[in-house]
């Protein structure tokens, strides 16, 4: 089967056989391999529902509540502002500095395919909101040494992930054993049949079949029961947005139909029969209900009877022997001023998506920014939760990453799964709570140094205060060792004791001499001391 776009071709290599299937998250449809035309099954049931799913993401996300939420999550997830968001940390790998720099300046240029310091906002939210992300990327297929050329995003209601698996019986097992991955991809997206002009899917239906090396592919990581179906991280606020949408309606018409005060008419009928006091009782509602108008557009005058079941009045007939004709207020409602049951609701929303509440409530100042002691604990579980956001995000970086070096030749495909796992990705944080943090923890290490002092060489060694107090590693002692050797003074360069000890003596007599001060100076030396550091 010929696929549309690039392959990287790998080494045939004899999978390791297990019972139990490879469970991914990529939401990809599992087929059967073979066939006249290598179909899906339950094509159209599967990709409707998840194409559905991803219209009503973006529909909810448009309400003002939904809004304000993942704005504050993509904000503190993206620094727009900053010169650089994201760079990336070849510390931990193992290869020469000019093999780093290579990737480095990789890892630049596809930052810039990306657009990702103008677009990583965008690019972050549509990626949240939707739960799914596609990338075509397109090379130079005569010179595909050049690495990539263009990545051009696809909406992710037109393409899916296609897994062709073989069974084959062993013993008293069956093992799935994957032949072929890839995507296809429909222009008139993967709809129900008439719906919006999407085509009839069903099993002689496919579309443009694109090989999986050719498409980029990022999702949330967030699986239905069945491990079949991606869903957004708006899953979770569905439920309360839709309560909360319900509740809004009801408290919206209880207060319009009980806000205006109506009158109670009760009418004296004397001993009039049934039939003749319900007309005379009519007849007196007729004649108080007639309202003169004055019609600006025709200049007539005319009887306005348009008036509205909420707003009419009572008219309650009165017999002899009680009291005569008489007219009362019927009250409004007393309690359309609470709204506790649609607070409720809002918070419950908020809480779906991990948002502290603070950073959502109108009037409220939020957490100060001070000691960590004075951060709430729901600022610090919204802060992780952004640093996991940020982690799944950034396979999107990674695997364009390894298209790049794979293509060009600078790694190859047997290396890269050690090398991925010695990169970091470091997003700039605009979150004074790090800061802070880490300000506090390296003052309390400090202070806790200066009560132990005295007990240096006596009752604790040196290492042991390194590694216990300063949470130093052997490679930070090594280089904090090496570094205070090279900033030391070389010994030609420092002044000869004789004269210090002459310049100290006359610094005290003029001190002793001095009608300002009378306090003897401490005598200092620029010797180090035998036990500093060397």
């Amino acid at each position: 089967m010929n696929l549309f776009g690039f392959e990287i071709k790998r080494k045939n290599e004899e999978p390791i056989e297990s019972f139990a299937p490879e469970i991914k998250d990529d939401g990809a449809v599992v087929v059967a391999a073979g066939g006249a035309y290598g179909t899906f099954v339950d094509l159209d049931g599967t990709a409707r529902t998840e194409s559905e799913l991803v219209a009503k993401y973006r529909e909810i996300s448009l309400q003002p509540e939904l809004e304000q939420a993942i704005d504050d999550i993509v904000n503190e997830a993206i620094d727009a502002d900053a010169d650089e968001i994201v760079s990336l940390n070849t510390d931990k790998l193992e290869y020469s500095d000019d093999v780093k720099e290579i990737i480095r300046e990789e890892f630049s240029n596809i930052l810039d395919l990306f657009n990702f310091q103008t677009e990583a906002y965008d690019i972050f939210k549509r990626w949240y909101i939707d739960g799914r992300m596609y990338y075509h990327i397109i090379i130079d297929e005569k010179n595909p040494r050049d690495g990539i050329k263009e990545l051009r995003y696809l909406d992710p209601r037109k393409i899916r992930k296609v897994r062709e698996v073989k069974r084959r019986p062993k013993g008293q097992a069956t093992i799935l054993d994957t032949q072929r991955e890839y995507f296809v991809y429909n222009d008139r997206s993967f709809l129900p049949a008439g719906a919006n002009g999407g085509l009839p899917l069903d099993t002689n239906t496919s579309g443009l079949k694109i090989a999986s090396d050719s498409i980029l592919h990022v999702t949330s990581g967030l699986m239905d029961s069945n491990n079949k179906l991606v869903y957004s991280y708006l899953q979770k606020a569905i439920k309360p947005l839709n309560q909360l949408r319900t509740l809004e309606d009801a408290t919206l018409i209880y207060r319009i139909s009980r806000a205006p005060e109506r009158r109670i008419f009760y009418i004296d009928v004397g001993n009039l029969p049934k039939v003749k006091a319900e007309q005379y009782l009519r007849e007196m509602m007729v004649r108080h209900k007639n309202r003169l108008v004055y019609d600006a557009a025709t200049g007539e005058v005319r009887d306005d009877r348009k008036y509205m079941t909420m707003l009419e009045d009572y008219w309650l007939p009165r017999r002899e022997g009680n009291r005569g004709t008489e007219i009362t207020t019927l009250p409004a409602g007393q309690n359309l001023g609470e709204l506790q049951d649609v607070q409720y609701f809002q918070r419950k929303l908020y809480q779906s998506l991990n948002v502290p509440m603070s950073r959502l409530e109108p009037g409220n100042a939020g957490f100060n920014l001070g000691r960590s002691a004075e951060i709430s604990r729901d600022e610090v579980k919204f802060t992780k939760f952004v640093g996991r956001l940020r982690r799944r995000f950034q396979q999107l970086l990674l695997k364009t990453l390894e298209k790049q070096l794979i293509l060009k030749g600078i790694v190859s495909e047997e290396d890269w799964p050690e090398i991925s796992n010695q990169l970091n990705f470091d997003f700039k944080i605009d979150n004074h709570f790090e800061e802070f943090k880490d300000a506090e923890i390296l003052s309390n290490r400090i202070n806790t140094l200066n009560q132990i002092q005295p007990y240096i060489g006596k009752y604790f060694s040196d290492m042991w205060i390194r590694k216990n107090i300063l949470n130093q590693t052997d490679e930070d002692i090594m280089e904090m060792m090496q570094q205070i050797s090279e900033e030391m003074p070389p010994p030609e360069a420092m002044v000869p004791q004789q004269e210090v000890d002459q310049g100290f003596d006359a610094m005290q007599q003029q001190s002793n001499q001095s009608p300002v001060s009378s306090k003897p100076v401490e005598k200092k030396t620029n010797i180090p001391d035998k036990g500093s550091a060397h």
